[in-house]
C-alpha cells in the first residue's frame, strides 16, 4: 500500500521548545523585567512587560517590549522550522509568549496610530492561531 502526502494541507504546526527554567522564573517572580534580563530570548517575559506597561498607560513602552518579544519569537520559530507561514498553536504553551507578543504589538500599534501595522499583526495572529485570537480577545 502506497502512502501519499496531502500537499493541500499546508505546513505542519510549529511548536516552540519549552524553556522550563525561564517559565518557572516568570511564574515565581513579580518582576517580568528581571526574567527578561535573565532570559532575553523568552518571549513570555516580554509579553508580560508589554501587558504591564500598556495597562499603565504607556503604549510606546509596551510597543517596544512587544516588538522585542515578537522578534525573539520569530528567531525561535525559524529555528524550529517555521517557513514564514502556517499554524502556531495556542494550545502548545511554549508558543504563547510569541502569540501574546504579536497581540500586544497589534494593540500598542493601534494605540500609537500605526493602523497598518496593527492590522498586519492581527491578521498574522488570526492566520497563526484563531485560538489565540479568541483567548486574547482580539
Amino acid at each position: 500500500m502506497e502512502s501519499h502526502e496531502n500537499l493541500l494541507a499546508g505546513p505542519p504546526p510549529t511548536h516552540l521548545p519549552d524553556t522550563p527554567e525561564a517559565r518557572e522564573a516568570l511564574e515565581q517572580s513579580d518582576k517580568a523585567s528581571d526574567v527578561a534580563a535573565r532570559f532575553p530570548s523568552y518571549s513570555a517575559a516580554w509579553a508580560a512587560l508589554a501587558d504591564e506597561y500598556f495597562a499603565g498607560g504607556h503604549a510606546v513602552t509596551s510597543y517596544a517590549f512587544a516588538r522585542t518579544g515578537y522578534h525573539r519569537g520569530l528567531d525561535q520559530l525559524r529555528r524550529a522550522g517555521w517557513k514564514g507561514h502556517g499554524p502556531i498553536p495556542w494550545d502548545h504553551e511554549p508558543n504563547r509568549g510569541f502569540l501574546r507578543c504579536l497581540f500586544a504589538l497589534a494593540r500598542a500599534a493601534q494605540a500609537i496610530g500605526e493602523k497598518d501595522e496593527a492590522e498586519r499583526c492581527m491578521q498574522f495572529l488570526r492566520d497563526s492561531s484563531p485560538e489565540a485570537v479568541a483567548e486574547l480577545g482580539g
